[in-house]
């Protein structure tokens, strides 16, 4: 305005000697003499026509362009306009937000002296919302993108009716390579590294898998003084009967959690759902997703690890922060190992076989139960849940575990499945050998059978301590029972048989120890040594009827009979039964009189996707063990998720029981195992 009220003025006063030469200005009278004098001063003050002609250019020119700048005035004046609504606008929301705190507040303040204390919290919230709105309103300039559009940044979770909804994993490719293979992907069964006759341990082997990627989503809210929540997570890591590495990798989504807690204000807290097990060591307290995990690549974590994710329903009590108590029943599902049963094995005339065992503790899924067919092992038949109880502690310096765990374990047992004698055998024994049932008859049934039931558990203890201003993590987990092998993730047996059919509970324990160095907040070094032990459960007196029969051969040749296709006589030959009968056989897990013989001999395949197995080897685990470096290398980590790679290395050793073939005074064969493996990963966590 004032450049234009400058110009406006100029003008007026260029045009004042124009004013001042206009003849009508003249007084009458004074012809004469005005004239004379406008005469003689003309040639001093008087501008031709080309110099005004100039000058009115020059103001021409000196107008367009205030003009120009005028326009340019008036478009950042509406961009600034723009600016500042939009700035209101976010204010306006702003103090919406800030009123609805302000309600929350007031209706938190009159229920509860703890919801008062809240009250505080969100006033404070209140004030910060304010002091944003005074921001929004005196900013100027929109934050923008490379481009001039407006970045957005969605929140971390999501609102829905009053739940909060939070996802979460993280996406991985990565690598495996083993020195002996196992036909595994990137999961190692840590039981099944191979003894030096086995055809697949003298190739290495390199897989390359994305299935580890994973999927989460919580969900809280609060009713009252209660706080809600869920968890789900699943993965890639399942298989179905078409899952293949051929073309499409089309392996199946699994669940790994999937679990619902209620947690009261007098900390009593309820959870229940397929969940880590409380066997499972925590980081702080009990409670769900507050489990502590090795850092390794590999899922099947370390050997020494205690450990399973099975169906839960726990109650924990929490005495401030320093103290908790839980109790939770869990999951059973029993594992047998060993070898040597009792068994009944007869083959007709025509080749058919029939095998009975005087045992059985598992049953093949049902499909239509939704248990898997496919699995060879099958399911337990299980009588009742695992119980197990759990306290923890948090004096301000570390964590410290005791936990305890009972099994029960049940099976069907057949006492007159393996009978039989020989006095059908031709020519027939003078004194035949007679492996009767207790009413006395040599054919097997079912006479006598029943429910045998065993009772097995354990007890173990764990601390996790951080030294050098926190940034060494140190911890020790150690476990020992009876029938506990399926909580170590080397997976040892739980249980072997006796000769009568009865189950016997394998003795066994697991340790790991662990240290966790945070170098810096984007590198992360870990170094872990772990175990685990199963002890003998072996037994001699196992019984074995083997029956074999061979069909009558007719004669030839002689009167009244056909004529031998070679000519000449063939005498008759009857029907034969051949009865072999042993009671004093070896067997359970870990026998002394096991045969190794064949466990460094290599054998030939049977097809193109069979490789020869080793020659016979027993071969049951004494003691496995595992010790494992490795790093992870954060290279990004903000309001946008987290980037990181990492390797791992892992060094195996597994050592069997020895036997000596059922031979005494000779030397018994030990063998054992070992496999060096090495894991790259490369992961995208969501934020």
């Amino acid at each position: 305005m004032k450049k234009l009220a400058s110009l406006t003025l100029s003008l007026f006063l260029l045009s004042g000697p124009a004013f001042a030469d206009s003849p009508k200005d003249t007084p009458k009278g004074a012809d004469a003499q005005p004239a004379k004098s406008a005469a003689a001063a003309k040639p001093a003050t008087a501008k031709t026509n080309a110099e005004i002609a100039a000058e009115v250019e020059e103001l021409r020119q000196a107008l367009q362009a205030q003009q120009e700048q005028l326009q340019m005035l008036k478009e950042e004046l509406a961009k600034r306009d723009r600016q500042i609504e939009e700035a209101r606008e976010a204010a306006a929301a702003a103090n919406s937000r800030a009123t609805e705190a302000n309600v929350k507040a007031s209706e938190a303040a009159a229920t509860s002296a703890e919801v008062k204390t809240t009250t505080s919290a969100l006033n404070s919230s209140v004030a910060s919302l304010a002091s944003s709105n005074a921001a929004a309103a005196n900013a100027a300039v929109v934050a923008t993108d490379g481009q001039g559009s407006t970045e957005e940044k969605g929140p971390t979770t999501i609102r829905f009716k009053g739940v909060n909804i939070t996802p979460g994993g993280f996406i991985e490719a990565a690598t495996v390579n083993r020195q002996r293979a196992e036909s595994a992907d990137i999961n190692t069964p840590f039981n099944s590294i191979p003894y030096s006759g086995n055809a697949t341990g003298k190739l290495s082997e390199m897989n390359l898998t994305a299935r580890q990627s994973r999927l989460s989503m919580l969900f809280d809210s609060k009713v009252g003084d209660t706080k809600l929540s869920g968890y789900y997570e699943a993965d890639f890591l399942g298989a179905g009967t078409t899952s293949n590495n051929r073309q499409s990798n089309s392996y199946v989504f699994r669940q790994r959690q999937l679990w619902a807690r209620a947690a009261f204000a007098n900390g009593f807290a309820f959870s229940a759902g397929q969940m880590w097990s409380l066997a499972t060591e925590n980081k702080k307290g009990i409670e769900n997703r507050q489990e502590w995990f090795p850092s390794q690549i590999d899922p099947q974590y370390v050997v020494g690890y205690t450990w399973q994710r099975a169906y839960g329903a726990r109650i924990a009590k929490s005495f401030g922060d320093k103290f908790t108590v839980a109790a939770a029943i869990e999951g059973p599902q029993a594992t047998v190992g060993g070898r040597g049963f009792s068994t009944y094995t007869s083959t007709s005339a025509t080749g058919v076989v029939t095998t009975y065992q005087n045992f059985f503790e598992f049953a093949p899924g049902s499909g239509g139960g939704l248990y898997n067919a496919y699995d060879s092992t099958g399911y337990s038949i299980n009588k009742t849940p695992d119980f197990l109880v759990k306290a923890a502690l948090d004096p301000g310096w570390g964590h410290y575990e005791v936990f305890g765990i009972l099994s029960t374990f049940r099976n069907r047992v057949y006492p007159c499945a393996v009978v039989g004698t020989t006095a059908g055998n031709f020519p027939t024994p003078a004194t035949p050998t007679v492996l009767a049932c207790s009413n006395g008859t040599t054919a097997p049934s079912v006479t006598g059978a029943s429910n045998d039931s065993r009772t097995g558990g354990g007890v173990g203890a764990s601390l996790r301590v951080p030294v050098f201003a926190k940034k060494l993590e140190a911890g020790l987990k150690v476990f020992y029972g009876d029938g506990t092998g399926r909580f170590g993730s080397a997976q040892l047996a739980d249980a072997t048989a006796r000769p009568d059919g009865t189950l016997a509970l394998i003795r066994g324990g697991h340790w790991l120890g662990s240290l966790d160095w945070h170098v810096t907040p984007k590198f992360d070094l870990y170094g872990y040594v772990g175990g685990e032990y199963a002890a003998r459960a072996a037994y001699v007196g196992y019984e074995s009827v083997k029956i074999t029969i061979t069909a009558a051969i007719p004669g030839c040749g002689a009167a009244g009979q056909q004529p031998c296709a070679g000519g000449g006589v063939q005498p008759a030959y009857p029907a034969l039964t051949t009865t072999s009968i042993a009671s004093n056989g070896i067997g359970g897990y870990g026998s002394p009189y096991a045969n190794n013989t064949g466990c460094s001999t290599e054998t030939l395949p049977t097809g193109s996707s069979a490789p020869g197995g080793g020659g016979t080897c027993a071969g049951d685990t004494r003691y496995i063990g595992e010790g494992t470096l490795g790093f992870w290398h954060k290279f990004y980590q903000g309001e946008k998720g987290r980037m990181q790679w990492g390797i791992q290395y892992s060094y195996f050793y597994r050592n069997s029981w020895s036997g000596s073939n059922g031979l005494t005074g000779t030397t018994s064969i030990q063998p054992h195992a070992v496999d060096s493996m090495v894991w790259t990963a490369f992961r995208y966590y969501l934020p």
